[in-house]
């Protein structure tokens, strides 16, 4: 929706700028898209005056003038035909942007004389097309702004234009009253009152109107007009066309422009008809289909059944609404219209606009919902500008149909409209913005005027009284707690556990997945799936027949496509829920990781080597850190079958297993496609026990000032034994004193069996003893280490090396 200023003013007594109209009417809700403001490119230009003016010495055509400023006397040379002593012009000095030339002038040499700048023509600064000659102005002092001068003689030509968009619940806005509406109602200037005098006719109309019956309750409830005989059709007037001109519009006749002016001004569009080319009466009914249009578009329109349409005795004339016909459009010619109003249901319009493809002004509107009160009234007042512009003399109104009945209610409840809009809003000033906007306050009951369709509820009606108070006066405030003293955290511990999960895969390298909770039925009985409790009814696709009984599946999947599209080195995690069954309780969180290839780039320094079950074992020993697992825990062989049995392990309390990590199974990998080596872990994220204790802290740091003591101890064992059985032994030799166990050196093969015999190996260990209370002596640390000595002994069978 395009207005100007005066425009506007024409409805709104308002002193406020344009930019402080544009400031409001975003606030209002009429968002501003554009503010073209012509006299912003002809602020620099000042009057001046031609003091003498003189032949150039070398042209023809070109005088030297002498010409007063407000900077002094210049001289500029200039070529108009009409540059002489004694005008007043229009000086661009330089420095200056011309906007028609597109320059920015300098003082230049023509033809050997100096000139400081020039003197402009309507063409050169954009006023109009005129290029004869600079401008001569009748008025005027040197130095004058040019801006000032125009804005008191010629105010069109810096009339400020404002670009708004509309909502298509404000069908009101689309028209320059209703946006003058509220600006009044926000207290920008008072809404200038709208006469409707009736027009008197002085003779029957020749053509009558009909409404099909089937289309007068819905479709087209009120349908006017009469006829104006002995018009002048021709030009409108410059002020008309100048409003036209500055929304966009090209001005057609002064008919034409009239019903345009209205379509912006007051939001009802309108259409006349030259009469001498309607025979017998205009009849609105459905189109049967088949019928063709030639509508003013210059386009032949081909109606469906069921499109409305204004026909007389020979055929369709217009497209009810959207758009008249070429054959009974107004011409210079014209000397006898029937001006028509009516109202026409928006659906209806709406569905024809969109079938026949045809964008209008006025299916705009009418799909938006016109004012339907306004129907008759706006006939009246385009009936007066007809004849005061064209002449002419009018007919007796001829209608068939009544004015729809839009009238309902909705109570106001002033307590509630401060609770939601969260404003201190008297509810004398909420009733005055209710009212000011068109509505009727009888007691608490507010009813809404015919032309705001859009309220519907009393929410609208609080809706309309923030929209006027402004949001922007709205003060943050906190929102009161619901109990006092700490808020307790929103996340439950589950959830933040899952975080935690996810934060530390990501800092370990691993990329997101997030895959379907469905997956095949082949797949999910590689991983213990696939059964009937998991089978879903109605599954999306053949792919997707059952929930996963893990997240390796869709890993897998994910590296496989991945590596069919050159990416070999992966590095994948999921966290999310795995499916034992179909009832509740037959569900838990897992968090997986997947690595498949080599664990770093090729470089010149020779750290690439494939990824192996002590990287996925580092892993995951890392996340179940981060959720707060224990340090000491057991490690067991008894895996699923989806894991390799020699390379994988459970990390687990007793019974309470914790995480599975390994290589994946071999016939794993060849049936999910995927290329190895592949090593992963899951982490069952429940089933790490939370802490017995609970506090808002961290404990306290634990740690000794006393002297560390490390001893090296080296065993000799059966190679069946495993080495973490022997640390575990170590370590429960004196539970206090022992901080770590870790092993470092390992004597397998041929030639260990040839010093400690057959199916025998060596396995070193370092022990660090941490006192608490004092330092070690010799023979407390020799105790400790025949505790050990033992404790290994027992376990594995295993005596010290000699």
């Amino acid at each position: 929706m395009k207005f100007t200023l005066s425009w506007l003013k024409d409805h709104l007594d308002t002193t406020a700028s344009a930019e402080e109209i544009a400031e409001a009417l975003t606030d209002l809700g009429l968002e501003v898209e554009e503010i073209s403001n012509p006299a912003a490119r002809l602020s620099a230009f000042t009057l001046a005056k031609v003091l003498h003016a003189e032949q150039h010495l070398d042209a023809d055509r070109l005088r030297v003038c002498r010409v007063m400023t407000d900077e002094g006397e210049k001289q500029i040379v200039c070529g108009a035909p009409n540059a002489r002593a004694g005008i007043t012009v229009v000086l661009c000095k330089p420095g200056d942007y011309v906007p028609g030339i597109d320059v920015t002038l300098g003082v230049g040499k023509i033809r050997g004389v100096e000139s400081h700048g020039m003197m402009a023509s309507e063409r050169e600064l954009e006023l109009s097309d005129e290029h004869d000659g600079i401008i001569e102005l009748p008025s005027g002092e040197v130095g004058e702004r040019f801006t000032d001068w125009l804005a008191a003689n010629r105010p069109g030509a810096v009339d400020p234009m404002i670009h708004i968009k509309i909502t298509p619940n404000r069908p009101d806005a689309l028209g320059v009253r209703g946006i003058a509406r509220d600006l009044a109602a926000r207290g920008l200037g008072t809404l200038k009152p709208l006469p409707v005098e009736p027009v008197k006719g002085t003779f029957p109309s020749p053509v009558g109107v009909r409404i099909d019956p089937a289309l007068k309750d819905k479709g087209c409830p009120l349908f006017a007009g009469r006829t104006i005989r002995g018009v002048k059709n021709g030009p409108s007037p410059a002020w008309l066309q100048a409003r036209l001109k500055a929304i966009g519009l090209r001005p057609i006749s002064a008919l034409v422009d009239i019903t345009n002016f209205f379509t912006f001004a007051l939001n009802r569009p309108l259409h006349v008809f030259d009469v001498a080319r309607v025979k017998g009466d205009l009849r609105i009914h459905p189109a049967k289909g088949g019928e063709e249009l030639l509508a003013l578009d210059g386009k032949t329109y081909a109606l469906r059944e069921g499109m409305m349409v204004i026909s007389d005795d020979q055929g369709p004339e217009s497209l009810a609404g959207i758009m008249g016909g070429e054959h009974s459009g107004c011409t210079d010619d014209t000397t006898d219209v029937f001006l028509e109003s009516a109202y026409w249901d928006p659906i209806t319009i709406a569905a024809t606009g969109r079938a026949l493809k045809i964008n209008s002004d006025a299916r705009y509107r009418f799909e938006r919902g016109v004012d339907p009160e306004f129907t008759l009234p706006g006939l009246e007042l385009a009936t007066r500008m007809v004849l005061d512009l064209c002449g002419g003399e009018p007919s007796e109104v001829v209608m068939d149909g009544a004015v729809p009945d839009t009238a309902r209610a909705y109570r106001l409840d002033p307590a509630r409209v401060i609770s939601l809009v969260g404003m201190d809003i008297p509810e004398a000033t909420q009733r005055a913005t209710l009212e000011a906007l068109g509505f009727t306050l009888a007691g608490d009951m507010a009813t809404p005027p015919s032309w705001r369709p859009d309220v519907l509820g009393e929410a609208d009606l609080i809706e309309e009284v923030a929209r006027i108070a402004s949001l922007t006066k709205l003060e943050g405030k906190p929102m009161r707690r619901a109990r006092p003293g700490v808020p307790k955290p929103i996340l439950t511990p589950m959830q933040m556990r899952e975080r935690a999960a996810r934060r530390m895969l990501a800092a370990l390298g691993y990329n997101e997945c997030v895959t379907y909770s469905f997956i095949d039925s082949a797949s999910a009985a590689l991983f213990g799936g696939g059964t009937e409790a998991t089978r879903l009814e109605n599954p999306i696709s053949s792919e997707m027949t059952h929930m996963r009984p893990d997240l390796l599946p869709g890993l897998l999947q994910a590296a496989a496509r991945n590596q069919a599209r050159g990416f070999q080195d992966l590095a994948l995690f999921e966290v999310g829920p795995a499916f034992a069954g179909g009832e509740p309780g037959e569900q838990e969180v897992q968090a997986a990781g997947l690595l498949v290839g080599a664990s770093a780039p090729r470089d010149p320094y020779g750290s690439r080597r494939p990824v192996d079950v002590f990287d996925a074992k580092a892993d995951a020993e890392a996340v179940l850190s981060a959720l707060g697992a224990p340090a000491k825990v057991q490690i067991s062989r008894k895996v699923a079958g989806w894991w390799h049995p020699g390379r994988s392990g459970v990390i687990g309390l007793g019974p309470n297993a914790l995480c599975t990590f390994g290589e994946v199974h071999p016939k794993i990998l060849r049936a999910m496609d995927v290329k190895g080596p592949a090593v992963a872990f899951t982490i069952h994220v429940a089933r790490v026990p939370f802490p017995k204790v609970r506090t808002a802290t961290r404990p306290a740091l634990a740690i000794s000032d006393l002297q560390a003591v490390e001893r090296d101890f080296a065993f000799v064992v059966d190679a069946s034994v495993e080495a973490l059985t022997l640390v575990n032994a170590a370590q429960g030799a004196d539970k206090a004193l022992i901080d770590e166990v870790r092993v470092f050196d390992q004597f397998t093969g041929d030639k260990a069996e040839a010093q400690m015999g057959a199916g025998k190996k060596s396995l070193a260990i370092t022990v660090r003893l941490q006192p608490r209370d004092k330092t070690l002596t010799d023979e407390e640390i020799e105790a400790v280490g025949t505790k050990i000595v033992e404790k290994v002994a027992k376990a594995t069978g295993g005596s010290l090396r000699g």
